[in-house]
Protein backbone atom coordinates (compact mmCIF):
# COMPACT_ATOMS: atom_id res chain seq x y z
CA UNK A 1 0.00 0.00 0.00
CA UNK A 2 1.26 3.47 -0.93
CA UNK A 3 1.96 5.49 2.46
CA UNK A 4 -0.47 8.39 2.34
CA UNK A 5 0.60 11.97 2.15
CA UNK A 6 0.65 14.34 4.43
CA UNK A 7 1.15 17.46 2.27
CA UNK A 8 0.26 17.93 -1.54
CA UNK A 9 1.06 21.15 -3.44
CA UNK A 10 3.55 22.33 -6.00
CA UNK A 11 7.07 22.75 -6.22
CA UNK A 12 8.01 26.14 -7.49
CA UNK A 13 11.25 27.63 -9.08
CA UNK A 14 11.05 30.66 -10.92
CA UNK A 15 8.35 29.76 -13.85
CA UNK A 16 8.71 26.29 -13.12
CA UNK A 17 6.56 24.21 -11.33
CA UNK A 18 6.04 20.87 -10.36
CA UNK A 19 3.54 19.13 -8.34
CA UNK A 20 4.67 17.22 -5.51
CA UNK A 21 3.76 15.69 -2.07
CA UNK A 22 5.55 15.37 1.21
CA UNK A 23 5.49 11.83 3.41
CA UNK A 24 7.02 11.73 6.92
CA UNK A 25 10.23 10.46 6.31
CA UNK A 26 10.90 9.26 10.00
CA UNK A 27 8.13 8.48 11.84
CA UNK A 28 7.48 6.41 15.77
CA UNK A 29 4.08 4.98 14.62
CA UNK A 30 6.18 1.65 14.99
CA UNK A 31 6.97 1.79 18.40
CA UNK A 32 4.95 0.02 21.12
CA UNK A 33 3.06 2.24 22.57
CA UNK A 34 0.45 1.68 25.89
CA UNK A 35 -2.79 2.47 27.14
CA UNK A 36 -3.42 3.68 30.41
CA UNK A 37 -5.62 1.26 32.53
CA UNK A 38 -7.93 1.22 35.79
CA UNK A 39 -6.03 -1.57 37.83
CA UNK A 40 -9.25 -2.35 39.79
CA UNK A 41 -11.17 -2.75 36.68
CA UNK A 42 -9.24 -3.28 33.98
CA UNK A 43 -10.38 -0.79 31.99
CA UNK A 44 -9.16 1.92 29.46
CA UNK A 45 -9.28 5.76 31.18
CA UNK A 46 -9.69 9.13 29.20
CA UNK A 47 -8.38 12.41 30.04
CA UNK A 48 -11.11 14.85 30.99
CA UNK A 49 -10.38 18.67 31.65
CA UNK A 50 -11.44 20.17 35.17
CA UNK A 51 -12.23 23.83 36.25
CA UNK A 52 -8.70 24.23 38.58
CA UNK A 53 -11.06 26.29 41.05
CA UNK A 54 -14.65 24.60 40.57
CA UNK A 55 -13.31 21.08 40.16
CA UNK A 56 -16.14 20.69 37.79
CA UNK A 57 -15.96 19.08 34.36
CA UNK A 58 -15.74 21.42 31.14
CA UNK A 59 -17.02 20.16 28.04
CA UNK A 60 -15.07 20.67 24.90
CA UNK A 61 -17.73 23.72 23.80
CA UNK A 62 -16.52 25.59 26.66
CA UNK A 63 -12.91 25.04 26.22
CA UNK A 64 -11.34 27.67 24.81
CA UNK A 65 -7.33 28.92 24.38
CA UNK A 66 -5.47 31.65 26.67
CA UNK A 67 -2.47 33.72 26.68
CA UNK A 68 -1.71 34.67 30.40
CA UNK A 69 -0.44 37.57 31.10
CA UNK A 70 -0.02 37.27 34.72
CA UNK A 71 -0.80 34.72 37.53
CA UNK A 72 -4.33 33.81 36.98
CA UNK A 73 -5.07 36.49 34.29
CA UNK A 74 -5.97 35.57 30.94
CA UNK A 75 -6.49 37.08 27.18
CA UNK A 76 -9.07 34.45 25.94
CA UNK A 77 -8.87 33.73 22.47
CA UNK A 78 -12.10 32.09 20.67
CA UNK A 79 -12.01 29.35 18.04
CA UNK A 80 -12.88 31.47 14.90
CA UNK A 81 -9.86 33.98 16.32
CA UNK A 82 -7.23 31.57 16.62
CA UNK A 83 -8.46 29.95 12.89
CA UNK A 84 -8.35 33.53 11.25
CA UNK A 85 -4.80 34.02 12.39
CA UNK A 86 -3.86 31.02 10.48
CA UNK A 87 -2.36 31.79 7.36
CA UNK A 88 -3.76 31.67 4.26
CA UNK A 89 -2.23 29.07 1.92
CA UNK A 90 -1.68 28.90 -1.78
CA UNK A 91 -0.21 24.84 -1.21
CA UNK A 92 2.86 26.23 -3.16
CA UNK A 93 6.39 25.33 -2.13
CA UNK A 94 8.24 28.39 -3.34
CA UNK A 95 12.05 27.69 -3.57
CA UNK A 96 14.22 31.49 -2.61
CA UNK A 97 17.16 30.71 -2.86
CA UNK A 98 19.77 27.92 -3.47
CA UNK A 99 22.64 27.80 -1.38
CA UNK A 100 25.77 25.09 -0.39
CA UNK A 101 24.57 22.09 1.01
CA UNK A 102 26.52 22.02 4.47
CA UNK A 103 26.01 25.69 5.21
CA UNK A 104 23.01 25.54 7.16
CA UNK A 105 23.98 24.44 11.08
CA UNK A 106 22.33 20.71 11.79
CA UNK A 107 21.29 22.41 15.15
CA UNK A 108 18.22 24.15 13.35
CA UNK A 109 17.14 20.63 11.29
CA UNK A 110 13.57 19.71 12.41
CA UNK A 111 11.66 17.34 10.73
CA UNK A 112 12.63 15.73 7.57
CA UNK A 113 9.89 14.32 4.63
CA UNK A 114 10.63 12.27 1.27
CA UNK A 115 9.65 14.93 -1.22
CA UNK A 116 8.22 13.06 -4.53
CA UNK A 117 6.03 13.58 -7.77
CA UNK A 118 2.07 13.82 -7.22
CA UNK A 119 1.57 12.84 -10.34
CA UNK A 120 3.66 11.11 -13.66
CA UNK A 121 3.42 14.11 -16.10
CA UNK A 122 5.30 16.01 -13.72
CA UNK A 123 8.52 13.42 -13.36
CA UNK A 124 10.59 15.35 -15.71
CA UNK A 125 10.21 18.85 -14.31
CA UNK A 126 11.23 17.08 -10.93
CA UNK A 127 14.41 14.89 -12.28
CA UNK A 128 15.50 18.57 -14.23
CA UNK A 129 14.90 20.22 -10.23
CA UNK A 130 16.96 17.00 -8.79
CA UNK A 131 19.96 16.95 -11.55
CA UNK A 132 20.24 20.58 -11.01
CA UNK A 133 20.91 20.67 -7.52
CA UNK A 134 22.78 17.72 -7.51
CA UNK A 135 25.85 19.20 -10.47
CA UNK A 136 25.54 22.27 -8.87
CA UNK A 137 25.80 20.88 -5.20
CA UNK A 138 23.05 22.83 -3.43
CA UNK A 139 20.32 22.43 -1.51
CA UNK A 140 17.16 24.96 -1.67
CA UNK A 141 15.42 27.38 0.67
CA UNK A 142 11.72 27.30 0.46
CA UNK A 143 8.56 28.39 2.04
CA UNK A 144 5.07 26.98 2.39
CA UNK A 145 2.23 26.86 4.61
CA UNK A 146 2.48 23.64 6.31
CA UNK A 147 0.17 22.03 9.08
CA UNK A 148 -1.44 26.01 9.83
CA UNK A 149 1.87 27.51 9.72
CA UNK A 150 4.37 28.81 7.50
CA UNK A 151 7.64 26.23 7.76
CA UNK A 152 10.68 27.37 6.09
CA UNK A 153 12.54 24.06 4.64
CA UNK A 154 15.63 22.89 3.02
CA UNK A 155 15.49 21.16 0.20
CA UNK A 156 18.24 18.65 -0.58
CA UNK A 157 18.67 15.26 -3.52
CA UNK A 158 18.88 12.26 -2.29
CA UNK A 159 19.18 9.42 -4.24
CA UNK A 160 16.64 9.31 -6.89
CA UNK A 161 14.14 12.11 -5.00
CA UNK A 162 14.47 15.02 -2.74
CA UNK A 163 14.42 15.31 1.28
CA UNK A 164 12.22 18.60 2.48
CA UNK A 165 13.59 19.38 5.88
CA UNK A 166 11.72 21.78 8.24
CA UNK A 167 13.96 24.30 9.61
CA UNK A 168 13.36 25.62 13.24
CA UNK A 169 12.93 29.74 13.18
CA UNK A 170 15.86 31.43 14.73
CA UNK A 171 13.95 32.44 17.83
CA UNK A 172 13.75 28.68 19.07
CA UNK A 173 17.10 27.51 18.77
CA UNK A 174 18.78 28.55 22.08
CA UNK A 175 21.97 30.44 22.17
CA UNK A 176 25.43 28.08 22.46
CA UNK A 177 26.97 30.65 24.56
CA UNK A 178 24.26 29.95 27.50
CA UNK A 179 25.16 26.42 27.53
CA UNK A 180 28.72 26.63 26.76
CA UNK A 181 28.80 29.61 28.99
CA UNK A 182 31.17 28.12 31.89
CA UNK A 183 33.21 25.73 30.16
CA UNK A 184 36.82 26.36 30.64
CA UNK A 185 39.06 27.36 27.63
CA UNK A 186 41.50 24.63 27.99
CA UNK A 187 44.39 24.24 25.34
CA UNK A 188 44.95 20.45 25.23
CA UNK A 189 48.25 19.72 23.89
CA UNK A 190 51.35 16.60 24.19
CA UNK A 191 51.05 13.24 24.93
CA UNK A 192 47.42 13.70 26.18
CA UNK A 193 46.30 15.03 22.83
CA UNK A 194 48.47 12.09 20.63
CA UNK A 195 46.84 10.02 22.83
CA UNK A 196 43.15 11.26 22.01
CA UNK A 197 43.99 11.45 18.53
CA UNK A 198 45.27 7.88 18.32
CA UNK A 199 42.17 6.57 19.81
CA UNK A 200 39.91 8.53 17.00
CA UNK A 201 41.97 7.07 14.47
CA UNK A 202 41.70 3.75 15.71
CA UNK A 203 37.49 3.97 15.99
CA UNK A 204 37.25 5.50 12.56
CA UNK A 205 34.11 3.69 10.86
CA UNK A 206 31.19 4.74 8.55
CA UNK A 207 27.86 4.97 9.65
CA UNK A 208 25.11 1.93 9.62
CA UNK A 209 21.63 3.00 10.85
CA UNK A 210 20.85 -0.95 10.57
CA UNK A 211 23.96 -1.54 13.45
CA UNK A 212 22.03 0.62 16.00
CA UNK A 213 19.01 -1.29 17.39
CA UNK A 214 16.50 0.77 20.20
CA UNK A 215 17.67 -1.35 23.24
CA UNK A 216 14.62 0.03 25.10
CA UNK A 217 11.80 -1.17 22.21
CA UNK A 218 13.31 -4.34 22.55
CA UNK A 219 13.61 -4.62 26.31
CA UNK A 220 10.10 -3.58 26.05
CA UNK A 221 9.09 -6.31 23.61
CA UNK A 222 10.77 -8.95 25.90
CA UNK A 223 8.72 -7.66 29.38
CA UNK A 224 5.95 -8.45 27.66
CA UNK A 225 6.71 -11.18 25.72
CA UNK A 226 7.47 -12.44 29.43
CA UNK A 227 4.41 -11.13 31.12
CA UNK A 228 2.39 -13.35 28.69
CA UNK A 229 3.93 -16.25 29.27
CA UNK A 230 3.90 -15.72 32.78
CA UNK A 231 7.62 -15.56 33.39
CA UNK A 232 8.91 -14.16 36.51
CA UNK A 233 10.10 -10.34 35.92
CA UNK A 234 13.65 -10.23 37.03
CA UNK A 235 14.44 -6.86 38.17
CA UNK A 236 17.93 -5.24 35.93
CA UNK A 237 21.45 -4.97 38.02
CA UNK A 238 22.63 -1.87 37.98
CA UNK A 239 26.36 -1.88 36.06
CA UNK A 240 28.97 -0.72 37.83
CA UNK A 241 30.55 2.07 36.96
CA UNK A 242 34.05 3.07 38.24
CA UNK A 243 35.07 6.14 38.67
CA UNK A 244 37.89 7.65 36.50
CA UNK A 245 40.33 9.74 38.62
CA UNK A 246 43.41 10.23 36.31
CA UNK A 247 42.36 11.37 32.76
CA UNK A 248 46.00 10.03 31.50
CA UNK A 249 45.82 6.79 32.70
CA UNK A 250 42.15 6.29 31.30
CA UNK A 251 43.53 7.43 27.94
CA UNK A 252 46.03 5.44 27.91
CA UNK A 253 43.99 2.25 28.60
CA UNK A 254 41.66 3.03 25.94
CA UNK A 255 44.84 3.62 23.73
CA UNK A 256 46.70 0.49 24.82
CA UNK A 257 49.36 2.31 25.64
CA UNK A 258 51.52 1.82 28.84
CA UNK A 259 52.57 4.54 30.53
CA UNK A 260 56.13 5.91 29.75
CA UNK A 261 58.65 6.01 32.30
CA UNK A 262 60.30 8.95 33.46
CA UNK A 263 64.21 8.96 32.20
CA UNK A 264 65.77 9.65 35.61
CA UNK A 265 63.17 6.38 36.83
CA UNK A 266 64.45 4.58 33.40
CA UNK A 267 68.07 5.68 34.73
CA UNK A 268 67.89 4.14 38.33
CA UNK A 269 66.47 1.39 37.26
CA UNK A 270 68.98 0.40 34.82
CA UNK A 271 71.95 1.05 37.19
CA UNK A 272 70.07 -1.17 39.88
CA UNK A 273 69.85 -3.65 37.28
CA UNK A 274 73.25 -3.51 36.32
CA UNK A 275 73.91 -4.11 39.94
CA UNK A 276 72.42 -7.09 40.62
CA UNK A 277 74.01 -8.72 37.52
CA UNK A 278 77.36 -7.96 38.54
CA UNK A 279 77.31 -9.64 42.05
CA UNK A 280 75.04 -12.30 40.32
CA UNK A 281 78.57 -12.84 38.01
CA UNK A 282 80.97 -12.14 40.75
CA UNK A 283 82.84 -16.16 42.11
CA UNK A 284 81.70 -17.31 45.37
CA UNK A 285 84.30 -17.33 48.22
CA UNK A 286 84.50 -21.41 48.89
CA UNK A 287 84.61 -21.90 53.04
CA UNK A 288 87.11 -22.59 54.66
Amino acid sequence: MAPRANWKGFLKVAEVTCPVALYTAASTSERIAFHTINRATGHRVHREFIDSATEKLVEKDDQVKGYELGSGDYVVLEPEEVAAAVPESDKTLSIEAFIPCGEIDDVYFDKPYYLAPAQRHADEAYALIREGMRRKKVAAIARAVLFRRVRTLLIRSYDDGLIATTLNFDYEVRSAEEAFDDVPDMKIKGEMLELAEHIIKTKKGKFDPKKFDDRYEAALAELVKAKLEGKKIEARKEPKREKVVDLMEALRQSAGVERKKPKAETASRKKAASGRKAKEAAPRRKAS
